[in-house]
C-alpha cells in the first residue's frame, strides 16, 4: 500500500471518528436538554406515586403527607427550585383544627338514670365544655321573633334562668322553604337565645320523622365555651314528657296544627350533665419554592403557580368522600395528584429555561385544600412576598381527565388581559379551551382572588369518580395532560415578558359556599358542569341511579334553567338554591333540552 493511500485511509478514518463524536456529542446535548422537558412518562410517575396506596389518601397531618411534603421538597432541589428566603426551609407550617372528639368524664343523668353516650345523646359540636345540674324547662323550638310579618315568642310567661331549656329542632314549618321561621331555626342560635335568657345548658330534640342523633363532628368557626348543648335520642325525648300527658309527635303535631307555641314547666326532672370536647390539631404544611429571574426591573414580581397534595384519606362519615359509609384509600388521582404533577413538570422546566423569564415564578404545593383551602387562606396571610407584588395566581386542581381535547380555564374575568393572550397561546393546538368569567370558585384560587389578585383555574371536570376510592392512576388521560402543561408553560413564560402586568377587574361575588364538599340537606344527585358556558347549570353526568334527578327523568346535557320558581343562571346560583331546600320538600325544576323548555316535578 503506498504512502498517499494510507495517508487517505487514515483522514477518512480520522474524518469518521470525528463525525461520529459530533453526533455522540450531539445526541448527548438533546438528551440532557430532553430531560427537562414535561413527559408523559414523568407525568405518570408523579402521579402513580402521590396516589398509591401507601400514601393512604394524603390526609392532612399524617405521616403519608409528611412523606409527600418530602417529595416535593426532593423534587424542587432536583430542579434548582429555591426556598423563597435563602437558605430557609421550603416548608410552610400551619396549624389546623383537624376533628372533634369526646374527652374522658361524658355524662348524662336524668333523676338517677344514666344516658349511654352517642346512643341516647350526643353532645353537639359548639357545646360548651362544663358540669352543671337544674330542673329543665320545654320551650317550644327555641326561638323569639319580633317582626312585622310575624310574631312568635316560645320563651313567653316562662322562667329558665338556671335551669335547662328543651327545643324541638328546626321550625314550625320545617318543609317550607321560604319560611320566616328558618333563619332563627339553627342550632347555634337557638342556644345563644337559651344563654342570654339564663339557661345553663340546652337540649334538642328532634321531630318525629328524624330518628337519628346529630353526628358528632368537627365545623370549623366554633368555639366550645357557652353553655352545654345535646342532642337526645326520640325514646330519651318521650321518656320526659310521658308523664305530663305529652309525647314528642303530639308536642309536634299540636304546634304545627295551632301554629302557637307550646311551652311548660317539667317538675320532678333534675338533669345532670357533664361535656367534655377536645379539638385535635394537626401541623399542616405549605411547600413553597421560587425560580427568581434575573430580570432587575421585573424579578421582584410574581407568577404563583399552585396546587393541592392533600386528600380525604381514608374517607369516612364528614371526610367529603361521596361513598361515606365505606372506609377505604381514597387515591385521588385526578384530585389531586393530576395538579401536584402537573406543578412539577412545569416548574423542571421552567427552572431549566428561566433565563427566558423577566419575572419570577413562585411555586406552592398546598396543604389542606380539602378542609376549607386552609393551605391557600393561610399562605395569603402570611405572604413570605408583598401580595400586591403577585401579578397572576394560576390553580391546577383536577386537570388530569380531559374529554375531547378540551379543557376549562376558569377566572378569565379577573383581568381584561386574559381571553387575548390564551387565544394566541392556543391558536393552531390541538385543544379547546372552554373559558369561564368568575374569580370565586371551589379551590385554591379563591383565596387570591379575595385579595384582588387576578387568577386562572385550570380544571378538566367532574366525574363520577370524584371523591370516591375509584379516583386511580388507571383512569388518568397523561396525554391530555402534557397538552394542558405545554400550553401553560408557553403561557407562563410569555406573561411573564408582559411589559405590564394583568389589571384584575372584579369577576363574581368574593364570598360563597364554593366549596366542592359542601355538605346540602339534600342532594340532586348530578355531576355539574363546571366549565360549561351555557347560561344555567348544564348537568355533566347522574351521580345516583335512584337519585331525585334520575327519578324526575333529568338527563346529562340537560341545562337546569330554575328551581322552586327561582332562576339559576350558573352554578353559582345553583348551589345557593340548593341550600335553601329542605328533605321532604317536591318543587318544579325547569330544564333546556335540544332547545325546548321542560318543566319537571322534583321530590328531596
Amino acid at each position: 500500500m503506498n504512502e498517499n493511500r494510507k495517508a487517505l485511509i487514515t483522514i477518512l478514518f480520522i474524518s469518521i471518528i470525528g463525525f461520529f463524536l459530533i453526533q455522540l456529542n450531539r445526541d448527548s446535548n438533546k438528551r440532557a436538554n430532553s430531560s427537562f422537558e414535561i413527559t408523559e412518562n414523568e407525568i405518570m410517575n408523579h402521579i402513580r406515586f402521590l396516589s398509591s396506596e401507601s400514601k393512604k389518601g394524603r390526609y392532612p397531618g399524617s405521616r403519608e403527607s409528611k412523606d409527600i411534603i418530602s417529595y416535593l421538597i426532593k423534587e424542587f432541589k432536583s430542579y434548582g427550585v429555591k426556598p423563597i428566603i435563602e437558605n430557609a426551609s421550603y416548608v410552610q407550617p400551619f396549624e389546623i383544627k383537624s376533628d372533634i372528639e369526646l374527652r374522658e368524664l361524658n355524662y348524662m343523668i336524668i333523676n338517677d338514670d344514666s344516658l349511654k353516650i352517642r346512643e341516647d345523646y350526643i353532645p353537639l359540636w359548639f357545646s360548651g365544655n362544663r358540669t352543671v345540674s337544674g330542673s329543665c324547662v320545654f320551650a317550644g323550638y327555641g326561638m323569639e321573633i319580633n317582626e312585622e310579618n310575624i310574631q312568635w315568642n316560645d320563651y313567653n310567661n316562662i322562667d329558665v334562668n338556671n335551669k335547662w331549656v328543651i327545643v324541638f329542632r328546626k321550625s314550625p314549618e320545617p318543609e317550607n322553604v321560604h319560611s320566616p321561621f328558618t333563619k332563627y331555626s339553627s342550632f347555634h342560635k337557638k342556644m345563644l337565645l337559651a344563654r342570654d335568657k339564663g339557661a345553663i345548658g340546652i337540649i334538642y330534640i328532634s321531630q318525629i320523622d328524624d330518628t337519628e342523633l346529630f353526628p358528632l363532628k368537627y365545623i370549623s368557626g366554633y368555639t366550645n365555651d357557652g353553655i352545654p348543648a345535646i342532642h337526645i335520642s326520640n325514646k330519651t325525648a318521650n321518656t320526659i314528657f310521658k308523664p305530663l300527658g305529652w309525647t314528642q309527635e303530639k308536642i309536634q303535631e299540636t304546634i304545627s296544627r295551632s301554629m302557637e307555641t307550646i311551652n311548660f314547666e317539667i317538675p320532678n326532672k333534675e338533669i345532670h350533665a357533664s361535656v367534655k370536647l377536645n379539638i385535635k390539631k394537626d401541623r399542616a404544611a405549605n411547600v413553597v419554592g421560587v425560580i427568581k429571574s434575573g430580570n432587575r426591573k421585573y424579578r421582584d414580581e410574581y407568577i404563583v403557580i399552585g396546587a393541592h397534595f392533600d386528600h380525604l384519606g381514608q374517607g369516612g362519615k364528614g371526610s367529603g368522600s361521596r361513598q361515606q359509609d365505606l372506609i377505604e384509600v381514597h387515591p385521588g388521582a385526578d384530585d389531586n395528584a393530576s395538579g401536584v404533577s402537573g406543578l412539577l413538570e412545569v416548574a423542571q422546566k421552567i427552572a431549566s429555561q428561566k433565563s427566558k423569564l423577566k419575572r419570577s415564578v413562585l411555586l406552592i404545593g398546598f396543604d389542606a385544600e380539602e378542609k376549607g383551602l386552609l393551605g391557600s387562606k393561610y399562605f395569603i396571610e402570611n405572604s413570605p412576598v408583598p401580595i400586591e407584588n403577585i401579578i397572576t395566581m394560576i390553580n391546577l386542581d383536577m386537570i388530569g381527565r380531559m374529554k375531547e381535547s378540551t379543557f376549562t380555564i376558569g377566572g378569565v374575568g379577573t383581568s381584561p388581559n386574559f381571553v387575548n393572550i390564551l387565544d394566541s397561546i392556543s391558536y393552531g393546538r390541538d385543544i379547546k379551551l372552554k373559558m369561564t368569567s368568575p374569580g370565586f370558585g371551589p379551590s385554591d384560587h379563591a383565596s387570591f382572588y379575595t385579595k384582588d389578585i387576578p387568577v386562572l383555574f385550570f380544571f378538566t371536570g367532574l366525574h363520577t369518580d370524584y371523591h370516591t376510592p375509584k379516583d386511580t392512576w388507571k383512569l388518568i388521560n397523561v396525554k391530555g395532560e402534557k397538552k394542558i402543561l405545554d400550553f401553560l408553560y408557553d403561557f407562563v413564560i410569555h406573561l411573564s415578558k408582559q411589559s405590564k402586568r394583568p389589571r384584575f377587574t372584579e369577576a363574581g361575588p368574593k364570598t360563597g359556599q364554593m366549596s366542592r364538599n359542601a355538605q346540602f340537606k339534600i342532594t340532586l344527585g348530578i355531576l355539574p358542569s363546571y366549565g360549561s358556558t351555557k347560561l344555567g347549570l348544564e348537568v355533566d353526568g347522574i351521580s345516583k341511579k335512584d337519585g331525585p334527578a334520575a327519578n324526575a327523568g333529568i338527563k346529562k346535557g340537560d341545562v337546569i334553567k330554575s328551581i322552586d320558581g327561582k332562576t339559576i343562571k350558573d352554578i353559582y346560583e345553583y348551589m345557593d338554591r340548593l341550600s335553601k331546600l329542605e328533605i321532604g320538600t317536591t318543587v318544579p325544576i325547569t330544564i333546556e333540552r335540544d332547545g325546548k323548555m321542560l318543566t319537571l316535578s322534583i321530590s328531596f
